[in-house]
Formats: C-alpha cells, structure tokens, sequence
C-alpha cells in the first residue's frame, strides 16, 4: 500500500513522516489530559474557553511574524527548537501533575506557551513539507498523507489517554508526550536537506509582513480561501473544546467516552486524508473545500442534538472527516497556487486563520454554553459552517478564473482545458 503513496518516494519526508508518528499520539493524548483535568479541576465551560483561548491566541497575533521568519531563515531549523521548547513544555505539565500541585494557572501560562510556540511551529512546518518533498507533484499527496499521520494519532492518543486517565490519571498522558517527541527531533536530525535559496530583502520585518498582507488578501483564491478557514474554525472547532461536557453531562459517561467520541473523530478524518493522499492532483480540490464545511456542520448539528452514544460516535465521525477534508484541501490548493518567496507568509496567514480563530471561537464556544447550554452553542455553530459552505460555493466558478492560469502554467492542467 505504501508504495502507491507518492509523497513516500521522498526520503526527508518519509523521515518526517516516521518522527511525527509517535509523537502526535503523545501530543493527543496531551489535549484530550488536558480538557479532562481542565473540567475535573473547575467544573466549568467557560474555563475550558478560556484554557483553549490562552492556548490559541498566540497563533492569532504571531504567526504572520512567524511567516516572516520562515520566508528569511530555514524551516528546519525553527522545528528543531520549537519541538525541543515543546517537549519541555510537556514535561513541565507531567511534573506538576504527578507531583499532585497542578493549579489552573499552571494549565493557562503552560498552554500560552504552547501557543507562541505553535505560532512558529505551524508555518515552518507547512513551508518544511514543500521543501523535503522532491517532486513538486507529490506536493498535494504529502499535505494529505501529514493530516492523515495528525489524524491517524487522532484515532489512537485519546483512545489511550481515556484508558491512562481513567486508570492512572492526566499526569501519565503528559509524561508519555514529551518523551515522544524524542522521535519527531530525532528524524529532523536525520535530514540531508540542500541548503536553501533565500531571497535578500532590505526591507524591514514589518514591511515585509505588509507585503504578504496585501498579495494574500489582494488575490481573490487565497483571500476566499482563508476567510472560509477563519469561519470554519471560528465556529467548528470548539466542537472538540465542548466534547468533555457531552461526554459527561450529557452522554453520562467518564474518561473513556471522551476518548471514544475523540477516536471517533479521529476515524473520520482519517478516512478523510486516506482519500486525499491518494488523489492523483489538486484539480477539483474546489468543489471538496466547498463541500466540507457543509459535511462538518451537519454532523455537528446532530451530533448537538444526539442522546445516545452510538449516533454520536457517527457524527463524531462525520465531523472528522468534514474537518480535515476542509483543512487539508484548503493547505494543499494554496501551497500550489502561492508565488515561492511568499510562501512563508501565506502559510502563516493560514495558520492564524486556522489556529488563530480557535481560541475567540472557544471563548465564545464557552461563554455561550454557561448562557444557552453546549447542545445549542453546537448548533448554532454547525448552522454557521452550512451557510460559509454555501457562500462558497457561489464563488467558486468567479475564484476558478484565477487559479486555471496557475495550474496551466505549471503543468497541472492540459492546454486543452484552456
């Protein structure tokens, strides 16, 4: 199976792909320890808002400097430190959490630091994969293949964190991540990478932070496409904030049902990125990115108004799988359209679109579910994906216009389909 993979053929990226693997399961199981014990020490949705929004808000207001450090200095580079800054990260939760001393504030500084390193870590690592890929046309197969590896650890970390903390508690969850990034940091030191083409500017950081500011949002492609994943993940994403009181209040479950709810997920969206990887180009990528938002809603909307466990493992599923065919088909049609030197940038400007909307949608996720309760809160955000897919789709033969040219000139598309 492997072999019919395209990406795979590349040796850096099958180092990268390797690394990732393990540790991911450990970053799951640290989200999924971390909204438990979140829960368990408050017993409030709006702290898991507020834990999600200091986690994510560093992404808002950093990553486009992110991109702009991408674009001057190499992404490999940045991923060795900001992994090493992770893993410490990781340990430091283990530490507090087994010795029994683990506050709120720890949980809120701890997450804030992760998310100024996520603001660095995101675009290097977006820009990193175009780069340890050695056919530009297996571009489209690695960015599916990665969110399949993500997604795939999806499955299987809270499926394990459920059983560790129902057993042994959140702290284990904590301590099993940060050894595994031990993999991850290994792999990147395996690399054999050429050393990189850096476009000399004197400009000045700013300057060049306007620059990508103003060729993104003045291209129509990118500027829809990065409004809908603002949209997106301004009202999905919460979903993931939310699960914990489903699993409890509601589904009258434990730690195991979160996990099951998060593997469920994980299932879809695996799914999901197995279908990408496997498309042989980006062509018809638009009709997907419309589409997904839609899927994603409408699982999240009966997922909101489901009381049984099995019928919400299914939407769990569907929002998995609308998710990452939203995610992984908006990354790889922009990593395909994006002008070389600009790359960074964009890439940066996605990941605030992406991770930077999050934590306004999981304080306002959370302050709406003390107010109006979480099965509402959902539904008003599945209604909301609905009507962004919708609005997308209306735009999509006006955005097409522009992106055949790019395809044409660069061989992903016949002359005849000029």
């Amino acid at each position: 199976m492997l072999p019919n993979v395209p990406a795979l053929k590349s040796k850096n990226y099958r180092l990268f792909f390797a690394g990732q693997g393990l540790s991911l399961i450990g970053t799951w199981m640290t989200q999924i320890a971390t909204v438990w014990l979140v829960y368990q020490l408050t017993n409030s949705p709006l702290m898991l808002g507020v834990v999600g929004f200091t986690g994510q808000i560093p992404s808002f207001v950093l990553a486009p400097f992110g991109g702009v450090l991408v674009d001057r200095w190499h992404p490999h580079r940045i991923l060795v430190n900001t992994q090493i800054l992770a893993m410490c990260q990781s340990l430091a939760l283990a530490v507090l959490a087994l010795t029994g001393v683990i506050q709120i504030w720890h949980i809120i500084v701890l997450s804030l630091f992760q998310g100024l390193i996520n603001a660095f870590d995101a675009p290097a690592r977006q820009t990193l994969v175009n780069e340890i890929v050695e056919r530009k046309d297996d571009l489209a197969s690695a960015i599916a293949l990665n969110s399949s590896l993500v997604n795939g650890a999806r499955l299987v970390g809270p499926a394990i964190a459920g059983i560790i903390i129902a057993r042994i508690g959140s702290g284990y969850c904590f301590l099993i991540d940060g050894i595994s990034y031990i993999a991850v940091i290994t792999a990147l030191l395996a690399m054999k990478l050429k050393p990189r083409q850096v476009v000399v500017s004197n400009a000045a950081p700013l300057q060049r932070l306007k620059e990508g500011f103003e060729y993104a949002f003045g291209f129509p492609p990118i500027r829809s496409i990065l409004i809908l994943i603002a949209s997106f993940s301004l009202m999905a994403m919460p979903y993931v904030t939310l699960v914990p009181i489903f699993a409890t209040k509601i589904l009258h479950g434990n730690a195991n049902t979160l996990g099951f709810l998060m593997a469920a997920s994980g299932v879809g969206a695996l799914g999901g990125g197995i279908y990408l990887s496997t498309r042989p180009s980006v062509v018809g990528l638009g009709k997907v990115i419309a589409a997904a938002p839609a899927i994603c809603g409408t699982g999240i909307i009966a997922f909101a108004l489901s009381r049984v466990l099995w019928l919400s493992l299914l939407m769990s599923l569907l929002i998995g799988c609308g998710s990452i065919l939203q995610i992984a088909s908006s990354n790889t049609v922009l990593q395909t359209i994006v002008e070389d030197d600009k790359r960074g940038r964009v890439m940066s400007l996605f990941t605030m679109a992406f991770l930077g909307m999050v934590p306004f949608g999981n304080l306002l996720a959370g302050s709406l579910a003390n107010q109006i309760g979480a099965s509402h809160t959902l539904i008003i955000g599945g209604v909301a994906c609905i009507a962004a897919s919708l609005i997308f789709s209306r735009q999509l033969p006006y955005l097409r216009k522009f992106i055949r040219p790019i395809y044409l000139n660069r061989g992903i598309l016949p002359k005849a389909h000029s």
